[in-house]
């Protein structure tokens, strides 16, 4: 009867470990998201949005559990070229004094096609929500150097710039925006930095 209760015990506690999505911490120093814009049909420059923040919860073995909440600080905002990094962020574009992050928000995770996932969720640019949608692939999951659980993802997805009300110079200026995004994230471990 003991070695039943124990093995029960035991199934039941591996079932949970399973059914337990992990919780990672972004790494702003190897998370980049990328916009890529035409400039009057002559060129596609990109900004980098760092300085990232936020959390992922994901499971491996059910997909449909996973999250992820971002915020991107527009003081992390860089163009590469300074007088448009201060162009960005100036009232003609996202205002970053009035509205100093953007953020995205997950609302549903499910299995794409060939190994693949599609993360719905709502973006947020000068206080307007819109629902947007992220192809993603998982680049790698395992141990980080402290050997704690890490996982890589890379996305993409395309906005419309002029439906969170950036809409300075359109068409000149292209209203679709390529969002590329890399991340890293590593399971939070006691004595990591908060």
């Amino acid at each position: 009867m003991r070695c039943k209760l124990l093995l029960t015990s035991l199934l039941l506690a591996a079932g949970l470990a399973q059914a337990a999505p992990a919780t990672y911490k972004l790494d702003p120093n190897h998370t980049q998201v990328l916009a890529s814009w035409n400039h009057f049909g002559y060129s596609n420059p990109v900004a980098n949005f760092g300085e990232v923040d936020g959390t992922l919860v994901y499971d491996a073995d059910k997909v449909e559990a996973s999250s992820v909440e971002v915020t991107l600080p527009l003081s992390g905002l860089n163009a590469l070229v300074p007088d448009l990094t201060k162009h960005l962020q100036s009232a003609d574009f996202f205002d970053a004094e009035k509205f100093p992050t953007a953020k995205f928000k997950s609302t549903k995770v499910e299995k794409g096609e060939g190994g693949k996932l599609k993360v719905t969720g709502d973006l947020t640019i000068r206080d307007v929500t819109k629902p947007v949608v992220l192809d993603v692939t998982l680049n790698k999951a395992g141990e980080g150097r402290n050997g704690a659980p890490k996982v890589g993802f890379s996305a993409t997805t395309t906005i419309k710039r002029s439906e969170f009300g950036v809409a300075k110079f359109i068409p000149n200026v292209s209203d679709e925006i390529t969002l590329r995004i890399t991340t890293e994230a590593t399971v939070p471990q006691e004595g990591d930095k908060k």
